[in-house]
Formats: C-alpha cells, sequence, structure tokens
C-alpha cells in the first residue's frame, strides 16, 4: 500500500478515517470536553466525564498493546521524546481551560459544531489555529521557547508513569501500561449507572480506538516508509493552523495526519448531525459572545502551545502513553474552564 500512495496522503487518510470516529462520538454520542466538565458541575451528572474516562482506559489499553506488539516505539512520539515542562503544562492548561469555558468549545468541539452547521464555530476554528501558530513559529515562538525550552530526552529515561514503574521494578512497560489502563477502565465503569448507560461505554471506547489508530497508522507510514513522518496522534490546536495553510498554500505543503484529522472531525460530525437531524445553520447574533468566543479562541490557541497539546492531545493521546505531562495538564484546564465557567455564571462575587 506504500507503493499505491505518498506517505503523507496515507497520514493523512488515516487521521481523515479516525478523526470521522470521533465526530460521530462528538454528534452521536455527545463526547465533549466542555460539556462534560459543565454536567459535572452544574447538572450532577458525571456520565460524561465517565466517558471520558472510558476513552483514557480504552486508549491507554490500546497504546500499549501495540507498543508491546512492536508497532510503535513508545520513544517516537513528541510527549515522551521530550523532557517535561510542569510550568509549561501548568500555566498552558490553565490558559486554555479558561478560554476554552468563555469561548464555549474547545478546538475538537467546535469542529464538531461547524460540522452541524453552526457558523459561531467556525470563528473559534480560525483564531485558535492562528493563535497557536503565533505561539509556535510566529512573532512569540522566540519568547516561548526561551521561556520554556524543548529538551530532547536522554536514553531510555522516558518521561511517563509505566515506563518509570518499569526502571523501578524491571518489570514490562507495556504490561505496566496495560495493567494502568484496565485499572483506569474499571473504576470508572465500576458505578451500576454507567454500566446501563451503554452510550457512556461505547462512545467512550469508540474514542479511545480512533486515538489508539492515529498512533498505530502513523507508526507504521513511519516504520514502512522514507520520509521520517512523525509518528502522531489527535490534536486540535497547531493541525488547524495547519490546514488553514493548506488551505491557502497547498502548492507548497504536503498533507499531514493532523489536516486529515481535522477534516475527518468535520465529515463525521456532519454526517452525525445529519443522521440524528440535528444539523442547521447558526450564527452568532451578540457582539458579547462573538467577543467572548474570540477571547477564549485566542488563550486556547497559545495555551496549547505552551502545553504541547491540547485537551484532546494532552488529556487523550498524551495519556495514552501515560507521560507525566499529561494529568497535570488535564488537571489545569479543568481547573482554568472551572475558573471560566464561574466566572460566566455568578462573575467573580465570593461564594457563600
Amino acid at each position: 500500500m506504500i507503493e499505491l500512495a505518498s506517505e503523507s496522503v496515507l497520514v493523512a487518510l488515516v487521521g481523515l478515517v479516525s478523526g470521522c470516529l470521533l465526530g460521530l462520538a462528538a454528534r452521536l454520542g455527545r463526547f465533549c470536553t466542555l460539556g462534560a466538565i459543565e454536567d459535572y458541575f452544574y447538572s450532577s451528572s458525571d456520565l460524561r466525564l465517565r466517558m471520558w474516562g472510558v476513552a483514557i482506559g480504552t486508549a491507554v489499553i490500546g497504546t500499549f498493546g501495540i507498543i508491546g506488539f512492536g508497532w510503535l516505539d513508545a520513544a517516537a512520539p513528541a510527549y515522551l521524546a521530550q523532557e517535561w515542562r510542569p510550568l509549561g503544562s501548568i500555566f498552558g492548561g490553565l490558559i486554555f481551560g479558561y478560554g476554552m469555558a468563555i469561548s464555549g468549545n474547545c478546538g475538537f468541539g467546535a469542529l464538531a459544531r461547524l460540522g452541524g452547521g453552526d457558523l459561531r464555530a467556525f470563528v473559534i476554528v480560525l483564531v485558535t489555529g492562528i493563535s497557536a501558530y503565533v505561539a509556535l513559529s510566529g512573532p512569540l515562538a522566540e519568547l516561548r521557547t526561551t521561556v520554556f525550552p524543548v529538551v530532547e530526552t536522554s536514553g531510555d529515561a522516558l518521561p511517563g508513569f509505566a515506563h518509570a514503574i518499569s526502571r523501578a521494578t524491571g518489570l514490562s512497560a507495556p504490561m505496566i501500561g496495560v495493567g494502568i489502563g484496565v485499572l483506569i477502565l474499571l473504576a470508572v465503569i465500576w458505578p451500576s449507572h454507567v454500566r446501563r448507560s451503554g452510550r457512556t461505554i461505547f462512545w467512550g471506547a469508540i474514542v479511545g480506538l480512533a486515538i489508539t489508530l492515529g498512533w498505530a497508522g502513523t507508526a507504521w507510514v513511519a516504520r514502512e516508509g522514507w520520509e521520517g513522518l512523525p509518528v502522531v496522534s489527535h490534536t486540535f490546536s497547531a493541525p488547524l493552523g495547519d490546514t488553514i495553510l493548506y488551505a491557502m498554500l497547498s502548492s507548497g505543503l504536503t498533507l499531514s495526519f493532523g489536516m486529515g484529522s481535522v477534516l475527518g472531525v468535520l465529515t463525521g460530525a456532519f454526517i452525525g448531525s445529519m443522521f440524528k437531524g440535528h444539523f442547521r445553520w447558526e450564527a452568532c447574533d451578540d457582539p458579547r459572545e462573538l467577543r467572548r468566543q474570540i477571547g477564549g479562541a485566542v488563550l486556547m490557541g497559545f495555551g496549547a502551545a505552551l502545553a504541547v497539546g491540547c485537551s484532546v492531545g494532552q488529556g487523550l493521546s498524551a495519556m495514552s502513553l501515560l507521560a507525566y505531562s499529561a494529568p497535570v495538564t488535564l488537571i489545569s484546564i479543568l481547573a482554568g474552564s472551572y475558573i471560566g465557567l464561574r466566572q460566566l455564571v455568578m462573575g467573580f462575587a465570593p461564594a457563600e
């Protein structure tokens, strides 16, 4: 198959197919980062948050499973190939979470809503992609790398929990990772109301599978091909910028997994919204809402650049590798979104 299409086209197809699963999960399963947080804090429902847990457990099991079979080199993904920057995870996560709350969506959620006809989400997609590039390779790139320098990991000391336990015990890192994934999955689905919710378990598992497919597909192309393409899975900040650039300058750029992922989420979300009969064109008619969305999208782009990933990039892709950065960034995103949601709902008045 590697002879039938270019390597960049193949990884884009992997992103398209697995991204389509994410888009379907968003529209049919209501898989959403901010929605899960809102349900937990304001509706006393933890099902969508536990759907995230199912996705994480499934992704950890799947990812360490393919590592164990030799289909993925754990040192290839950037989340383990670079030394962890704790301050970047904390500050980037807080900024991203706050921006997500005031804009009403993360990059992934905005793509899913855009696939359902919400033109307000189009503004979030554009601004998030552009602001991420401003911090990654634009005017603020030098400041970012000065304050948060990127340092490659040395030797076998990969910055991940499974590999740290492996170094301490001598046990196999893939075996440890799969075991941790099983424990996460069991803890998440243990309550009876979760086990009764087939949709929670099914769509969470589909999301975890999509993350694993991303790693497996790009690792296969990198292993069989000659172009040295990066081994990646889903994240939705820089890929938005990549897709915008490709739409304008395709003659000077090549397709990538991230571009395929963006188009896949849009496609899956469109199919899901049509299947449910929810597709309808919507636009923003409140200048204050538009101002919040633009401001929040700017913060999300900057935050994702500092944290080396968004709620999906760190919360699922990095988490599937059990990288040190993943839980710290995810907790910071939750904290930042809680602050933002509280501001929107109650202002900054002290809690009684």
